[in-house]
């Protein structure tokens, strides 16, 4: 049997991120990255809005705000040195009407606790200089919020992994796991179909929507610890250019209860095309079809701060699925990254839930796992 000194499972942004960070901090130890699809990022990493977020939402404190205000810093650092394309462009927050007013202050407040220090609140008239063609009464203006590629970023985190002596191998799907003493068999199918297995001492679990099921391979009760995966799907629709250069910025409502979602806003590409989404709701069965049926939920959301657009001009776009670990009717739940000692499984660090702002926070992730390897 192959013995490795690291596996990472899923090839998502943060696996690469890990095999990226790891291979460069501990070029004398073996790293193995598999991945079930033909190519990285085939799941959550590419089906999202692209943004790089500034930290704004999310409670004090938490993992998730941490994360992604020092993943943001980290990620445009990174940027810049690798030539990846992104655009610094901002976002607005906006208050539609007076009583979403008090929404803005209290996400204005919890962004500043989280050192998000750039915020600015704007009132109508600022607004209308910045956007004219939008309907808000007041907005925070965010201008550390961008855009970025997020396939050139995956592509050169895989070339950085490769570079630095690590192997990526595609087409090989975990199929079980056994515990052993001095690390952890892993037995995966190759892309003959072949049953084979490989050993390592740290398996570090990336596997985004398929995270609870590699835990569960180990016999572990992941209902009990909360660990189980909900899938959260979000559509996406698009207009025509002509319309996309009405708007030059991210423009966001308030978010959604419990933070399920950001609303239905809208986002920039790179190429300038100007996209609406997600909406979020739970599904059972994986699939990325965005229903057609769905276009008037988005209008009668849009329309609200987009008086120039008409229903006709929304077209499906995309969809996204988003592995939370928070299930219908729960409350905010933080990302999960965890070297399970306690649970006597030396060795082994899950990543669980990691969704949004998982992008933006990638290479802040991939600095906590480096430092669970020396603790």
């Amino acid at each position: 049997m192959e013995k490795v000194d690291v596996l990472i499972i899923g090839a998502g942004v943060v696996g690469l991120a890990v095999a990226a960070e790891l291979s460069k901090q501990f070029n004398e130890m073996s790293l193995v990255l598999l991945e079930r699809h033909s190519n990285f990022g085939q799941e959550t990493s590419s089906r999202n809005s692209e943004v790089i977020h500034s930290g704004i939402y999310y409670p004090t404190g938490s993992l998730k705000a941490k994360m992604c205000v020092e993943g943001n810093q980290r990620l445009y650092q990174f940027c810049r040195e690798w030539e990846i394309p992104h655009k610094r462009i901002g976002k607005l927050i906006i208050a539609r009407n007076e009583k979403e007013i008090s929404s803005l202050e209290s996400i204005l407040d919890q962004g500043r606790m989280n050192g998000v220090k750039d915020l600015e609140l704007l009132d109508k008239d600022q607004i209308t200089k910045l956007e004219p063609n939008i309907k808000a009464v007041a907005a925070i203006l965010s201008p550390s919020t961008g855009i970025i590629d997020s396939h050139k970023l995956m592509l050169r985190l895989e070339w950085l992994a490769l570079e630095q002596g690590a192997i990526v191998a595609y087409n090989h799907e975990v199929m079980g796991i056994d515990s052993k003493e001095n690390g952890y068999c892993v037995t995966y199918r190759n892309p003959a179909g072949q049953l084979e297995s490989i050993h390592c001492r740290w398996l570090i679990n990336c596997a985004g929507l398929n995270s609870d099921q590699i835990v569960s391979f180990l016999g572990v009760n992941i209902d009990e610890i909360g660990y189980r995966i909900y899938p959260c799907k979000g559509e996406y629709f698009c207009v025509s250019n002509a319309k996309s250069a009405l708007v030059s910025r991210l423009i966001y409502p308030p978010p959604l209860k419990e933070l399920k979602g950001l609303g239905i806003h809208a986002t920039k590409t790179l190429d300038g095309r100007l996209r609406f989404g997600p909406n979020a709701f739970y599904i059972e069965k994986l699939d990325y079809d965005v229903n057609e049926d769905h276009a008037q939920e988005f209008y009668d959301a849009i329309n609200t701060y987009m008086p120039f657009l008409k229903y006709t001009d929304l077209c499906p776009d995309m969809a996204g699925i988003r592995p939370k670990i928070q299930a219908p009717g729960d409350s905010f739940c933080d990302f999960i990254v965890c070297h399970e000692i306690e649970r006597g499984f030396q060795g082994l660090i899950n990543l669980i839930g990691i969704e949004s702002p998982g992008l933006t926070s990638s290479l802040a992730l991939a600095k906590i796992v480096r430092g669970l390897l020396t603790d």
